[in-house]
């Protein structure tokens, strides 16, 4: 008889199978061996599972367990994970041709899932490590009964966050903070039978929050249609997993570059979603920005963004893709709200009377960075009350660091939620601005230009003096230039180095 694995147990259990391969192979690498190798045993298991039952119905028919219609997942004959542990040597190669074959026999919902780890490097991976891995992994049984669809969901993402957590500054394109996305979610308030889009959806932790927030709400969560694009192979295979780890059924993942090679059309136009949730890679500089000057779908109707910042192309490719009734919540750097060479595509957009609100989070919600960080919510259909108005809210304070990570508490999230829901200004917090008031700051979306942040500073006697908010505005305007400049400059030189790097060979 088998005995539930507790939610530390499992977590634990995943985490010390990542512990095996300290040394051989980067931090950041984990996950391209790990995510894999645990999607593959939690098949085999359920598929195991699914026969077990098969044979009990059925009165012991053989023939009948195996049907196909028997099982989520097809796992050919020799594909199996007790296969694969048999297997005496080249064991890397043993792992490499199971996946294939089960990607093979399952085109429509697992083809390149397993990603393109390198399993044959011997060198790397060495026979006695892979061995250990898949003992490791035998020690405890994956099926549906043994560990239900939410809990192996929930520490599937606490391994993402574990491996995020380890891998550094390229963390960013591969997580962004939970407890920011789940704001985002309430702030859009996803509804059954709605479709939901995230055009760089990395692990697909904003499909799922959609998803749960339906659920929370009472909704019908299985109505729900889920896309998303992401251009990473592993990344992109790794957020199928992890929707199919949590008993998503109805969405598509699929892998591609948004801005040159939007993948979701219908006829002759973007396919248009009623919900997009998203953090875009912030200021790329490799990027196609000739082709999107001249883009087929239409995604350049605010103008073409210069070559160094990308964000302006994304914002658009969002735009366009939201329903009539569309509305979307995009998590950004503040840069996006005030900078200059951005001004006339973002005055076409406050002029079309989408943007609702602009909240400013405070620092270190970007993974493993500094920076602030804004999430800006448009709607395509705004309330009449609310139409020809933004709300800006100045949240920087509502923010909690504790172990060396930034989130937001749930009280946190709360406020900013009553506020957005109210869309009433409260002193030093909170402000509704006009389209003309915005006009009149030159297109700014800057939030201290509408929210008032009491500031105070010393004069040469000790005493202090508060500051006009004229001199706050210059002053932080004035460290928000010299922000962008020094990632320009950093950006360059990084490029020269790459170019470097490359001539050498």
């Amino acid at each position: 008889m088998l005995i539930r694995i507790t939610q530390q147990e499992l977590e634990n259990y995943l985490w010390r199978a990542a512990v095996l391969l300290r040394g051989l192979i980067d931090a950041g690498d984990y996950k391209q061996f790990i995510f894999p190798l645990l999607f593959f045993k939690r098949t085999s298991d359920v598929w195991d599972e699914e026969y077990q039952r098969a044979l009990s119905e059925s009165g012991g028919d053989l023939s009948y367990a195996e049907f196909a219609e028997n099982h989520r997942f097809q796992i050919p004959e020799g594909a199996h994970w007790n296969d694969v542990r048999q297997t005496p040597k080249n064991v890397g190669m043993a792992i490499q041709t199971a996946m294939r074959t089960i990607e093979a026999a399952n085109p429509d919902l697992l083809t390149g899932i397993f990603g393109d780890a390198p399993w044959t490097n011997r060198e790397r991976l060495p026979d006695e490590t892979l061995k250990n891995l898949l003992e490791h992994f035998s020690t405890q049984t994956l099926s549906v009964a043994n560990v239900p669809e939410d809990e192996l969901g929930n520490a599937y993402e606490y391994l993402i966050k574990k491996f995020a957590d380890d891998s550094g500054h390229t963390a960013a394109e591969f997580y962004t903070n939970r407890t920011v996305v789940h704001l985002m979610t309430q702030l859009v308030h996803p509804r059954s039978g709605e479709s939901i889009y995230d055009p760089t959806c990395g692990t697909g932790g904003m499909l799922l929050s959609a998803l749960t927030e339906v659920k929370r709400a009472g909704g019908e969560h299985r109505a729900l249609k889920l896309y998303g694009q992401e251009r990473n192979l592993m990344t992109s295979g790794i957020a199928r997993m992890n929707l199919f780890l949590h008993g998503v059924e109805d969405f598509q993942i699929v892998r591609g570059d948004t801005l040159a090679d939007p993948k979701f059309i219908e006829g002759d136009r973007l396919k248009k979603f009623d919900v997009i949730l998203a953090n875009p890679p912030y200021s790329i500089k490799q990027w196609d920005r000739t082709a999107f000057e001249h883009d087929k779908w239409g995604r350049n109707f605010l103008g073409t963004p210069p070559q160094g910042r990308a964000d302006y192309a994304f914002w658009q490719h969002i735009l366009t893709s939201l329903s009539p009734k569309g509305r979307c919540a995009v998590l950004w750097p503040h840069g996006v709200l005030f900078r200059n060479e951005e001004q006339t595509m973002r005055s076409k957009m406050i002029e079309q009377d989408w943007v609702e609100a602009v909240i400013g989070l405070g620092p270190n919600l970007f993974y493993n960075s500094p920076m602030e960080s804004c999430v800006v919510v448009c709607n395509r259909r705004k309330p009449a009350t609310r139409k020809g108005k933004v709300l800006f809210i100045d949240a920087v304070n509502e923010v909690t660091r504790e172990r060396a990570q930034s989130f937001l508490k749930p009280e946190h999230q709360q406020r900013i939620l009553q506020v957005f829901q109210t869309f009433a200004a409260d002193d030093g917090f909170s402000a509704v601005a006009t389209l003309d008031q915005i006009a009149g700051n030159a297109a700014s979306l800057s939030i201290p230009l509408y929210v008032k942040r009491a500031s105070s500073a010393a004069n040469g006697n000790g005493a202090h003096e508060t500051l006009s908010l004229r001199s706050v505005w210059e002053k932080w305007q004035s460290d928000g230039r010299a922000f962008w400049q020094s990632m320009d400059a950093l950006a360059e030189t990084l490029d020269g180095l790459k170019v470097e790097k490359v001539e050498r060979g």
